[in-house]
């Protein structure tokens, strides 16, 4: 497997886990929404699953993004 496609490999692997975790995370929003569990308590759920999407989604779209294959060392980089 060349470099390109290994790089396209891993980008498609990764948009796969973000689909796959937004719809984790969309289910348990829509579930805290169901339940009576009163304002403020929905409000700290609902803070604390923002800030657990941001921490596990982020990363993989900045990822996806970065650099993804380096160079072994002492040989020079193709771009």
């Amino acid at each position: 497997m060349g470099r390109e496609e290994q790089r396209a490999l891993v980008r498609r692997v990764r948009e796969s886990l973000i689909g796959e975790l937004e719809q984790i995370y969309r289910r348990a929003f829509d579930a805290i929404g169901t339940e009576d569990l009163g304002e403020g308590t929905v409000a700290r759920l609902t803070q604390l699953l923002l800030r657990s999407r941001e921490g596990a989604i982020s990363p993989l779209e900045e990822e996806i993004e970065a650099p993804l294959i380096t160079s072994p060392a002492g040989e020079a980089a193709k771009g």
